[in-house]
């Protein structure tokens, strides 16, 4: 009896103990007004990588085509931004590891190049993801995301300094190759 008695309370206390935890779990209170957002055409596959520029973005619109248009433009902008920053630091870095005579006029031409050659390669980029969604009250979202290749920026750049005048003479395709994979190699780590 006794034996029945002391496994009877252990299952009692048991179930007790057991009940009580799950309630506490079951109570803690929940984020109020949070909602779990999933955002498309984002992530770590959508970084730019040592070969390729990336960018996302998105835009709303109570027009479809509008949406579309915004993404798109506020994708290339950001890829721009990214290309032009990269190309900065890719010639100051070029220009100071060189013996150029008026180091301030080849970094000022690299940067006046830079600025063209991202405005024509930026028309050349792809849509790598594009997902369309429309929110209860009839605004379209459009997710976009963009790439354009490294090395397509770096021959176009190399190939824009290369036929300039004030540089032909002293310019180096190896060793800006070199200061370009270099930058773009960071660019993976950020």
């Amino acid at each position: 009896m006794k034996l029945k008695f002391l496994i009877f309370i252990a299952i009692v206390l048991t179930t007790v103990s057991c009940s009580k935890k799950k309630k506490t779990t079951e109570t803690q209170p929940k984020p109020v007004g949070e909602v779990v957002i999933n955002e498309y055409c984002s992530g770590d596959q959508y970084y730019s990588t040592k070969d390729a520029f990336r960018s996302t973005a998105t835009g709303e619109s109570l027009d479809r085509e509008t949406a579309k248009k915004k993404a798109r433009s506020n994708a290339s902008s950001e890829l721009a931004k990214t290309i032009s920053a990269t190309l900065k630091i890719v010639g100051d870095n070029y220009v100071n590891s060189t013996e150029f005579n008026n180091k301030e006029e080849v970094t000022e031409t690299f940067q006046e190049m830079a600025r063209t050659v991202v405005d024509q390669e930026i028309r050349g980029c792809v849509e790598i993801c594009e997902k369309l969604t429309q929110r209860p009250d009839g605004v379209y979202v459009s997710y976009v995301a963009l790439e354009l290749s490294g090395s397509k920026i770096a021959d176009s750049y190399s190939n824009s300094l290369s036929q300039n005048e004030k540089l032909k003479a002293d310019y180096n395709y190896e060793k800006f190759k070199q200061t370009f994979e270099q930058e773009m190699e960071k660019t993976t780590k950020r």
